[in-house]
């Protein structure tokens, strides 16, 4: 396949699986994408031919910038030392000791190639560590711990496995040089990248001096920075390209936390930026190994030396010595470190554990494992190259599997479960490493008062932006305004619906349904009520009853069979489409008819407010069990529907989308002003008002920037 369709399939198969996501919550997207890569695989027959130094200038080197940029600075720096030991240390004796035990329990595998594996297994991924530690309450030390270490780990983990698999291909190893090449390519890639990122800050600064300070140069200048940073490294100075662009991306964040102050918008640009790319390019990897898993399953099984069930085994193997590796160092570190000072955590052998299944091995595993060549330096095929392969890819699935499976079990609970690039949802966001404080954390407290989420306190603002418009509804300007708190309703019942429970969901719905129906037999009566009268066509009045059929269809089946959303939304689109084709292609004159829709329309919806109205009113029916919120957007969808109906066409386009945008503008003053009066009251922390007015300035730049292309046109 060319490569264009390729990164284009490839992209769209990244967007389809976090849309199966949402819907197959159990299962991390990670595994997803590799079962929609071996699908693509078995079913289109797709592969990709991949070469070693584009790959690690294309994957890794933004990766591990991103990282960097986001080092912890604060409690992270005062675990510096553990932190390092387990980035380097850790890695040395996950290396070393893990190669020796795989090559004594899988005698197949060459020494040199055990520890090569050992050593591109050892990185673990860093948002995976944080999201699964967080949700298991580690101690605190713990957490900043591996989630600190997983973002060092990655190039200590490559420089190993680089100088193990040399050793693997040329078959000599001589330590001294080793040890000396070692420190050689660390030391000179460390200052390459300190110091091309320090060059490269001084001439944005220059030219932000000199009047160039556009935004999208200054973004597109950051996301080339580590490719051109990587290649000099490697190419120029023979240097390690990992450990330069891992260390300018940590100097990058030091030097530019004046950046949020000085240039805001390119702060807020560059971050989204970044999430699209690492989106991207880790989604590209887990498909990526998909796809090459057949090839490495079907090299094993055609083996005569080795079967698939012989393989699984092996994949096993590696996992429990990786694993038990880091529970045992992890429960080191924490005896040491009780024996220092007790009043910190006990040693524990169950906190060890999660910490240990918490080291999922995600995107640079699998990236580093495709470097490896297919032969050696005399010709001969590189040794047990498939079995390598289908080690390393099963111990990426076996990591995400046991995590998303068994420490849920140990937890007692539910665990959100992310990697690198996962779209993050707005209450559930993870926190990567490096984020300078935890308002969250900061502010709890035991006499704290009650905190709104995210989501709680997104509702409150937006009933207090309806609130707003309420108030400066008037006869002229009914319509934009109930255009306008129609959208915000409906948002409402979005973030309400996503924010309960199927319990508390249940009760709320069947009493919308209850109500949706009371109104629609308001609506059928009105219509029939109209035809006896001679008020309107029966063929007008058959084309709106059947409307009200199909929505009470919709209703009876949303009670008894959920239908998915997106099922549900096309078919609403084919019945609109059909009954559009019936007007065109019927032989009366369809501005007539159109005109009595609109007539039935608006009669139709006043009696159904009307209805509302007596059924609330009688005495069997206990108006207090209603949720007030769907009944409220009940009545604002007919009075929408009111509107939009009336024959009245003397306000113009113009004057409509003033109106629109001037109560949108009061509306949005009554959310910044909610926003102020949540956070100073307690109710929400820093980060929450954060998200809170970030959402509110980005809906005033849209605002701002229609507005503009409105007086352009």
């Amino acid at each position: 396949m060319p490569i264009i369709e390729l990164v284009i399939l490839l992209a769209c198969l990244v967007l389809l699986s976090n849309v199966l996501s949402h819907y197959l919550v159990a299962i991390p997207v990670s595994l997803i994408q590799v079962g929609l890569g071996l699908g693509v695989a078995l079913l289109l027959n797709v592969q990709v031919k991949l070469q070693t130094d584009w790959f690690m200038l294309v994957f890794i080197a933004p990766m591990l910038y991103n990282d960097g940029r986001q080092f912890p600075k604060q409690e992270l720096w005062e675990l510096r030392g553990a932190i390092f030991a387990n980035a380097i240390v850790l890695v040395f004796i996950t290396t070393i000791l893990g190669g020796f035990l795989v090559h004594v329990l899988i005698p197949t595998i060459p020494l040199a190639v055990s520890i090569a594996l050992a050593a591109i297994l050892s990185p673990t991924d860093p948002v995976a560590v944080q999201s699964i530690s967080e949700g298991v309450k580690l101690p605190k030390e713990i957490l900043h711990l591996v989630s600190g270490e997983s973002l060092i780990n990655d190039a200590s983990g490559l420089i190993g496995f680089k100088y193990a698999l040399a050793a693997a291909v040329t078959g000599s190893f001589v330590l001294g040089k080793a040890v000396g090449d070692f420190f050689y390519i660390s030391l000179v890639g460390l200052a390459v990248g300190l110091a091309l990122i320090t060059v490269i800050q001084l001439i944005r600064d220059v030219l932000r001096r000199e009047g160039i300070n556009d935004t999208v140069f200054n973004v597109v200048l950051q996301i080339l920075t580590p490719f051109a940073i990587y290649f000099i490294a490697e190419e120029w100075f023979h240097a390690s390209g990992v450990v330069a662009v891992v260390a300018a991306g940590v100097l990058a964040h030091v030097q530019g936390t004046h950046e949020a102050e000085d240039a805001p918008e390119l702060r807020l640009v560059t971050e989204k930026v970044w999430n699209i790319i690492v989106y991207l390019l880790n989604g590209i990897i887990f498909l990526i190994l998909g796809i090459e898993l057949p090839v490495a399953t079907q090299a094993t099984i055609e083996g005569n030396h080795t079967n698939t069930l012989h393989a699984v085994f092996d994949v096993l193997i590696v996992w429990g010595i990786l694993l038990l590796i880091r529970v045992a160092w992890t429960y080191g570190y924490m005896l040491i470190t009780w024996l220092r000072n007790h009043e910190k955590s006990k040693p524990s052998l169950r906190i060890a554990t999660l910490s240990g299944l918490s080291g999922v091995r995600g995107a640079i595993t699998m990236a580093g494992v495709f470097t490896i060549p297919t032969v050696i330096a005399n010709g001969d095929a590189f040794p047990e190259r498939a079995l390598v392969l289908f080690i390393a890819a099963g111990v990426i699935v076996v990591s995400l599997v046991s995590a998303a499976g068994i420490l849920p079990l140990m937890a007692a609970k539910s665990l959100p479960f992310m990697t690198r690039g996962s779209s993050l949802d707005e209450d559930g966001a993870v926190v990567i490493p490096g984020a300078d404080v935890d308002d969250d954390h900061e502010e709890s407290g035991e006499a704290q008062t009650q905190q709104f989420t995210y989501k709680q306190a997104r509702i409150y603002v937006l009933q207090l932006a309806v609130q707003n418009i309420e108030e400066h509804r008037r006869p002229e300007n009914q319509r934009a305004a109930y255009d306008l708190i129609l959208d915000q309703q409906f948002q409402i019942r979005r973030l309400e619906v996503a924010s309960q429970t199927a319990d508390e969901l249940q009760p709320m719905l069947t009493d919308e349904m209850q109500l949706r129906l009371v109104a629609l037999a308001g609506e059928r009566q009105a219509v029939k009520e109209m035809v006896a009268a001679g008020e309107t066509s029966k063929l007008g009045a058959q084309a709106y009853l059947r409307r009200i059929d199909r929505r009470e269809q919709r209703l009876s089946q949303a009670a008894h069979k959920p239908v998915l959303p997106t099922l549900r939304s096309l078919r609403l689109m084919f019945a609109r489409g059909m009954q559009s084709l019936r007007v065109w292609l019927t032989p009366v004159d369809s501005d007539k008819l159109r005109a009595e829709q609109l007539a039935i329309q608006r009669v139709a919806s006043k009696a159904a407010i009307k209805s509302l109205s007596q059924y609330l009113k009688q005495t069997s029916v206990d108006a207090q069990q209603f949720d007030r919120q769907a009944l409220y957007h009940l009545i604002v969808h007919y009075r929408n529907r009111i509107e939009s109906a009336k024959a009245d066409h003397s306000l113009s386009r113009a004057d409509y989308e003033r109106q629109l945008q001037t109560l949108r503008i009061k509306s949005l003053g009554a959310e910044r002003a909610g926003v102020q009066h949540l956070l100073e009251s307690g109710q929400i922390s820093l980060r929450t008002a954060s998200k809170l007015r970030q959402f509110i300035n980005y809906s005033e730049n849209l605002l701002m920037l229609n507005d503009l292309e409105a007086d352009d046109d």
